[in-house]
Formats: C-alpha cells, structure tokens, sequence
C-alpha cells in the first residue's frame, strides 16, 4: 500500500470534526465526478420521492381499482415495508458483491416495479408492484451510499457530495407530495409510478459510462452468511410489517402484534448466528464504535418525528384548511427550495466552522423547535402563513441534520463495511418513521376516535397540536445524542523526510550543524 495511505478510511473530519486539507485517498481519479454524483444523487433522490408521491393520487386509486378503506394504506406500507426489511442484505451486497452490480440490480427492478404498478388493474398487482419497488430502493440505498466513498477523495470533495446526495434525500418527500398532486391532476395516477420509468431507463444507460466496474469478488455464497441475511431480512420485515399494521389491526392482534414479536424474536436470533458467523452479515465488532450505534439512535428519532410531521401538515392543509390535492402539494414547494438550501448551502459551512457533531446537533434541536412553531400556527380558523415561519425552519433543520447523521454512521468504519453501516442506518430510519407515525397518529386521533371526518375542526387541531408537541420534544431532546458521537479520529501525520540526524550529545549536533 503506498506512503500515507489507510488500510481504515478515516472520518470526513478531522479531531475537531473539520474538513481536514485532502490527502491521498483509496479512491481512484474520477473523471466525470458532476455527472456520476447526479446520477447517485437522482437514484436516492427517486426512492425518497416514492415515499410521499402516492399519497394525493390514493383517493383516484382507490375508485379505480377498488381497494377498500382497510387494505388502501397498503398502497403507501408495501414499499415501507419491503424497503425496510430489505435493507441489511441490500448493504451486504454492495460490500460482497460490488456496489456497481447492486445498483443496477436495484435500479432496473426499481423501474420495472414502476412500469407494472401504472398498468395495474386490480390491487394485489399494484401492492406487489409497490413491495418490490422497496426491494429496489433496499438494494439502491447502500450502493449509493458506497459509491459516493468509492469515488469522492476524502475531505472537502466527499463533503460536497454528502451535501448534494443530502438535497436528493431530505427534497425528496417534499417533491413527492408536490409531483403527485400535479401529476395526479393532469395525467392521472398512473404517471406517480410511470415517472420513475425514464429515470430508471437514463440511469441505466449512464452507468457503464460513469461507474467504474466492481473488483471481482473474494468471497462466495458461503461468505455471503445466507442464514443471517435469511433470518435478518424475516425478523426486519415482520418488525416493519407489524409497526405498519398495528394502528389498524389492533396491537392484539395477529397482523399487528403477533407479526411485531416474531419479528423481534428473529432478531435475537439473527444477533445470535451473527455471534457465531466466522463471515458474518452484521459483524457484531462494528457496534464498538460508538458513532453506529448513536448514528442509528438519532436517525430514528429524526425519522418517526419528521415522516409524522410531513402527515400531520397533509392532514392540517386538507382536512382543516381544505385544500385541494394540487393545492396541497403546492403548500410543499418552499419544503423542498430551502431543504436544497440548508443541505447544498449550509452544511459544507457549517461543517467548516462547527464540525460534524454540532452540525448535526443544530439541524435536529432546529427541527425539533419547526414542530414547535407548526404547532403554534395551526388553528381550526388558521391559515397557510401562519404555519409558515414553522415550514421554512422544518425544510432548512431537516436539509442541515440529514447528511452528517450517515456521515456518523461510516465515521471510523472500515471501506469494506460502508454498505452494512449505511444499512443499518436506514433500516433505523425506516423503523423509526414506522413507530412515529405509529405512535403520533395514535397521539394526534386520541381525542377524535380516529375519525376526522365527523369530529370537530377544533378537536381535529387540538390533536394535531398535541402529537406536533411531542414530536418536538422527542426531535429536541434526542439532538443531544450528537455529543455522545465519537470524535472523528485526525488522520496520521506523514513523517517528515529525514535529511540529517540531530543528536542530543553536543559534539554530534556540530557535526550535524557542519554537515548542513
């Protein structure tokens, strides 16, 4: 290995959690790093679209293809539940066999998923359709996320492409709720899924162009822990599954709690494979590090606070406010500028100046304090300005906090497991929008019956302001968590080149002084 190269890729900062001046970096020279970084960026910028996207359109869908009132939300939980279940052998493949293969993989089932939910004609097709649209975004996520550390340099360069992929990501629901209104309202809801088509298509065509290919692989299917990644993909999505069903099923019952149990308990003994794996899929040894673990604790609760508060605002817009779909998605426009805005624009400063810890820390307490003011503006008489200074905090916190959570994740992570660590925080994130919805939508219907259409308009807000508040609370107090992430260890220092000995006996520092 050459002269001050790593055999462990350091953190993005430096041991006071500032962008350390480049060095030589494992990475190869990137010849088309604008368009390689667009393309990553686009492929995270379509899986966090998915999430919102259907929302508007499922009122049209549900006259279409005759889901009941029941089975509708499975719409929205089939992708949720197949992307969060899927996630951690998504990550091992990108580490096993090559994050250039994941991602195609990923992308082209991403794309034919969308083709065959447009031209569904009846709903288990598109429930299918939507499940394996979440498969492609488990394989799509970690390959992205190792791709950006395969071909950005450490420090400033990387950075910026962690900011640019934070744009793709914290944008992507509030452009969701806002293309699906438009497209929903012009050309039908086919085209909410139909959209991902071209994309998938471009994406495609692109990657043998900027992508280099994968170094052959040093393991085969044994090293690839089949029983771990067998049992870990059964527990996380019985886990998911269960958090989806239980608001509606009841926690009593099979679908709900019995699935959330058997799940957890496949985890334990997936937790126990793990610990006797000689090649194992989670290595047990990367919880030593601090930052993953505190990484993970911090993306669920930034996660089930702001997935709850992108629903809580629909909710407010349309059941309180009246608004129509399009109008709604409009209402989402100043989300997704100042998100760009506090991910692009922001963050690079910011990590500059404060470090990765304190970036983090600002982003989530900021967000925690948008709750707050969105909660303030909502009245049964209010209006769409009154909850604005709320909305514009909410986009710039969330754009801020979104990139250096997954920059704790890989911080003090060895290259090699890149994909398993940003796995396993975004099988955090999508576990912790499923328990805060959970929780907060309880929360916010506890006082109405869970049914808002027949309520109130005060009882409606009063319970939106009340699960508005505990998000707050939750996202504040959970910003402190940035502090317990492990300072980012500085890179060694290169020797200096040795020119002449300096001795500490006085003859031999003349001699030396003479020799100069």
């Amino acid at each position: 290995m050459p002269h001050g190269v790593h055999a462990v890729e350091r953190s993005l900062t430096d041991s006071e959690g500032k962008i350390p001046p480049v060095n030589a970096s494992t990475t190869a020279p990137q010849t088309r790093p604008g368009l390689t970084l667009a393309l990553l960026a686009l492929a995270q910028f379509i899986i966090a679209v998915d999430f919102d996207i259907v929302f508007v359109a499922l009122p049209e869908i549900q006259r279409d293809l005759g889901f009941s009132d029941q089975s509708l939300q499975w719409v929205i939980s089939a992708y949720t539940v197949a992307l969060g279940g899927f996630l951690l052998l998504g990550g091992r493949a990108a580490d096993r066999l090559g994050a250039r293969r994941t991602f195609i993989v990923g992308l082209a089932l991403f794309g034919v998923a969308s083709l065959c939910g447009g031209l569904a004609s009846d709903p288990g097709v598109l429930v299918s359709s939507r499940a394996a649209q979440g498969l492609g975004g488990a394989m799509l996520t970690p390959a992205t996320l190792k791709l950006i550390g395969l071909n950005f340099a450490e420090g400033p360069e990387r950075i910026r492409a962690m900011a640019v992929w934070g744009i793709a990501g914290s944008s992507g629901a509030a452009v969701g709720a806002l293309g699906g209104g438009v497209l929903t309202n012009y050309l039908g809801w086919e085209w909410v899924l139909w959209v991902n088509v071209p994309v998938a298509a471009l994406g495609l065509v692109a990657v043998p162009r900027l992508l280099r290919a994968d170094e052959r692989p040093t393991t085969g299917v044994g090293g690839f822990d089949l029983p771990g990644a067998v049992v870990a993909t059964l527990g996380s999505t019985l886990v998911v599954f269960g958090l989806v069903s239980g608001p509606d099923e009841g926690w009593g019952s099979l679908r709900g709690g019995g699935a959330l149990v058997v799940g957890l308990a496949l985890l334990g003994v997936f937790l126990l494979i793990e610990s006797r794996s000689r090649d194992a899929l989670v290595p047990l040894r990367m919880f030593h590090n601090r930052s993953l673990p505190t990484a993970m604790i911090l993306v669920f609760i930034f996660m089930s606070t702001i997935s709850t508060q992108y629903y809580l605002f629909t909710d407010y817009l349309q059941n309180v406010l009246d608004y129509s779909a399009l109008r709604t998605g409009l209402a989402f426009l100043p989300l997704s500028i100042l998100s760009m805005l506090g991910s692009g624009k922001l963050v690079p400063v910011m990590l500059q100046r404060w470090g990765m810890r304190v970036t983090l820390f600002v982003g989530m307490f900021g967000f925690g304090v948008a709750m707050a003011l969105v909660s303030i503006g909502m009245s049964p008489d209010g209006s769409y300005w009154a909850v604005f200074p709320g909305v514009c905090l909410w986009a710039l916190s969330a754009g801020i906090a979104f990139p250096p959570i997954y920059m704790a994740a890989s911080s003090e992570t060895p290259p090699a497991e890149h994909g398993v660590a940003s796995a396993l925080a975004s099988t955090s994130q999508y576990i912790g929008g499923a328990v805060g919805l959970a929780a907060l939508v309880a929360v916010a219907n506890a006082g109405i019956g869970g049914d808002s259409e027949s309520a109130p308009v005060s009882d409606v807000v009063d319970g939106l302001q009340l699960a508005g508040w505990t998000g707050a609370v939750a996202a504040a107090a959970g910003a402190f968590f940035a502090f317990v992430i492990k300072k980012p260890t500085a890179p060694a220092a290169e020797p200096a080149e040795e020119t002449a000995p300096v001795a500490k006996d006085p003859a031999a520092k003349d001699e030396a002084a003479r020799t100069l």
